[in-house]
């Protein structure tokens, strides 16, 4: 079958496109890594010691250069609902987290050895399948932010942060104000790595306030 015109050019950008390109010649797993290498060095967002949830982490990019940073006292834990190839140093859960199973899993390798340890960061560049309908992608996309701001509201240790990719248009406003009541701090980083035509930006929630009882 002939390809459309719209798909050539879409693997004409794709195949064009500088970090594609990069990652191909670093051997990372995915452009989007450089969107959080670019975050973590303006924010210093991952320290060694650190527990970190990658959700939606598949192909596993974020982890990947996570992981490296943690040290031996770390913790890298990845969920999704697609398969991964393994990661040194990476837990990696299989599922979906909203189950209890997979989140009774999700706890139980958090306090592995012992410890009750809750997590310093979550991380989320989790997008839904797009239609090209705004009406419907949109609020596929915030249910998503919801669910992992849900996540880590449950998760977090006071002080902790939340970066989660957003997309501007309806649901952006309403999404932010929630963040605001959960953390002290919300800033919004647009990485050179995001196209410019994308209307995806980051937003980054630290301080978190703690669970509300």
């Amino acid at each position: 079958m002939a390809k459309s015109k719209s798909s050539k050019g879409w693997l004409k950008e794709h195949f064009d496109d500088e970090y594609v390109r990069r990652s191909q010649q670093d051997g990372y797993r995915s452009r989007a890594i450089y969107k959080l290498i670019e975050i973590d060095k303006k924010d210093r967002l991952v320290k060694p010691g650190m527990t970190i949830i990658d959700l939606g982490a598949a192909p596993g990019g974020w982890s990947e250069y996570c992981v490296k940073k943690l040290g031996k006292n770390g913790k890298m834990i990845a969920l999704d609902i697609l398969p991964m190839e393994p990661i040194d140093g990476v837990r990696i859960i299989q599922g979906d987290f909203r189950e209890d199973a997979v989140f009774e899993e999700l706890m139980a390798v958090m306090n592995a050895g012992g410890e009750s340890r809750l997590a310093d960061l979550v991380i989320s560049d989790m997008a839904p399948n797009i239609s090209g309908m705004g009406s419907v992608d949109m609020p596929r996309a915030y249910y998503l932010c919801e669910l992992a701001l849900d996540l880590a509201q449950q998760v977090l240790k006071p002080g902790g942060g939340l970066l989660v990719k957003l997309f501007q248009g309806e649901g952006f406003e309403a999404y932010n104000k929630a963040l605001k009541t959960s953390f002290s701090k919300v800033v919004m980083r647009k990485p050179k790595a995001s196209r410019s035509r994308s209307r995806e930006v980051y937003a980054l929630a630290t301080g978190f306030l703690g669970k509300v009882s």
